[in-house]
């Protein structure tokens, strides 16, 4: 479960947003997400999203409440609360483990008060 939320924390981290590679090899390739807006992406089309700045080094996403469970062998469910300057939104990430290492299936945002 440690890789999967290390795998999470990665993804929101500034400089590996910047990078297109290195956010492509935490996703899978299958990998989907329904944003906090209510749009469907795909590993390629969330890119757009994750280099363009959404994050500033100055003002990291603050995360709290993380928690995680095994579903399955190889399957973990991850669960938290995102704070990104201001705007709050609980957060639900399914990671599986590849022949690649862990890599990020689904995720879904929901933003709350």
């Amino acid at each position: 479960m440690r890789c999967a939320i290390d795998g999470e924390l990665r993804l929101l981290d500034p400089e590996v947003r910047a990078s297109p590679a290195l956010v492509l090899e935490l996703l899978d390739p299958d990998f989907a997400e329904i944003g906090a807006s209510g749009r469907r992406w795909d590993a390629e089309s969330i890119l757009t999203v994750t280099s363009g700045g959404t994050v500033s080094p100055e003002s990291p996403v603050e995360v709290s409440e993380m928690s995680g469970v095994a579903l399955a062998p190889g399957i973990v469910h991850l669960t938290y609360l995102a704070d990104n300057q201001g705007r709050r939104s609980w957060r639900s990430s399914l990671w599986r483990l590849t022949a690649a290492g862990w890599r990020m299936y689904f995720h879904q945002g929901t933003l709350t008060g």
